[in-house]
């Protein structure tokens, strides 16, 4: 079981840099801005657990480095899942283990934010939703490579 939870972090850290990366392309492609929810999903939590973030300009500082921290342990996660679940399920077909894994992160990357009421998919439109699932098949495709690769 250590080998499965190793090698999913491994492959969940490689997907989460290709979930940043295109994620940070897409940003210098089309020109815009990133997303504030993960900072304002941490001031949330913080403020739900009593975790004091300092002063106003140091706040927002430590939220700019929590809501990023939050999505990356996100991002292990899933893959520590992954590599879990193909230890109990070796024979998945590959790109079915690609749909998997690239639901599975997007719940954990999103359903936070929808249960903190910061967003709402019914009112993303095209162009949002796709800001969205490229990214996180991005995360689900190097994962499983990933994964796969080290599994040998």
């Amino acid at each position: 079981m250590a080998h499965a939870c190793r090698n999913g972090l491994i492959a969940g850290a490689a997907g989460t840099v290709a979930l940043n990366a295109l994620t940070y392309l897409d940003m210098a492609v089309r020109g815009r801005g990133p997303s504030s929810t993960p900072e304002q999903a941490a001031g949330i939590l913080a403020g739900k657990t009593g975790l004091d973030l300092g002063e106003e300009e140091t706040a927002e500082h430590r939220k700019e480095g929590i809501g990023p921290l939050l999505g990356m342990a996100a991002g292990l996660g899933v893959g520590v899942a992954y590599g879990l679940f193909r230890r109990a399920v070796p024979r998945l077909p590959r790109p079915l283990a690609v749909l998997a894994v690239g639901a599975a992160v997007m719940v954990a990357g999103n359903a936070p934010m929808v249960t903190l009421g910061l967003t709402d998919p019914r009112e993303w439109g095209t162009e949002g939703w796709l800001s969205d699932l490229v990214p996180h098949l991005g995360y689900s495709l190097a994962t499983v490579a990933a994964y796969e690769a080290i599994s040998r």
